[in-house]
């Protein structure tokens, strides 16, 4: 099995991906671990979950408005509108295994409860 270094990844706390500009591609979702799931300070699945949902979605609005700008002939670099296409693809692909694995791990719950 593969591993990754993920430790310089911008994540939810760093701003998210946005702070590491159209030249570098990498996961719309960064290492996230809650101090305190729940506490002060600390922040719930849920509210981990809703985050990168809302960090796809404006990654998929900010690759639909790259490249409706440069269908309509605006100045926009060939290679900006490129990543942001890939950015967005790889985000939304990311969010996919993630529901898979969650229903996953549900299912396999379930089967234990049986």
């Amino acid at each position: 099995m593969m591993r990754f270094d993920l430790s310089n990844l911008p994540g939810p706390r760093s701003g998210g991906i946005q702070d590491a500009g159209p030249a570098r591609l990498g996961p719309a979702i960064g290492p996230h671990v809650p101090e305190s799931p729940g506490g002060p300070g600390g922040s719930t699945f849920a509210d981990t979950l809703r985050d990168a949902l809302g960090e796809v979605a404006s990654l998929q609005t900010e690759a639909q408005d790259t490249i409706g700008a440069f269908l309509r002939g605006e100045p926009v670099e060939t290679h900006r509108v490129m990543a942001a296409a890939e950015e967005a693809g790889i985000a939304l692909e990311m969010l996919i295994e993630i529901r898979n694995k969650i229903t996953e791990a549900y299912r396999a719950v379930m089967q234990m409860q049986t």
